[in-house]
């Protein structure tokens, strides 16, 4: 059984890429990464790696740092909101970022938090969809 654990920035950059790309239906399928920085170097304040759009409306960025990610979320980061409740439930460290409109920073500090990461932005894309409808 292997029990490495992934803690490199743009490893679990990638695994999260691979997620939103990776299915064909469901809520991720509207998903798409862009602007995507193929050569990005970790940094200590996080360097941009890629954006994350739904439709078209970009849902996060995502940021790479020596020893984890992080996904500025754009959307569905009012508190009450889903994507609040599915953070909150995930175990994730999340902190709000104080600029207007407001942002929530949403660290994935293992390859395995991934999953977790995956579900709060699903959620912060569909409180965004029913902000627009």
């Amino acid at each position: 059984m292997v029990e490495d654990r992934v803690t490199d920035g743009r490893r679990i950059a990638q695994l999260l890429a691979s997620e939103v790309t990776g299915r064909e239906t469901g809520p991720l399928a509207a998903m798409a990464v862009v602007d995507a920085d193929p050569d990005v170097e970790p940094t200590a304040d996080g360097a941009f790696a890629y954006g994350i759009d739904r439709d078209g409306d970009r849902v996060a960025d995502v940021a790479v740092q020596p020893d984890r990610a992080y996904l500025e979320l754009r959307a569905g980061v009012a508190a009450g909101t889903d994507a609040a409740e599915a953070a909150e439930r995930s175990d994730l460290r999340v902190r709000p970022k104080a600029v207007d409109p407001p942002r929530a920073l949403l660290f994935v500090e293992s390859g395995a938090a991934v999953k977790a990461a995956v579900d709060v932005l699903v959620a912060a894309a569909s409180d965004d969809s029913d902000d627009a409808a």
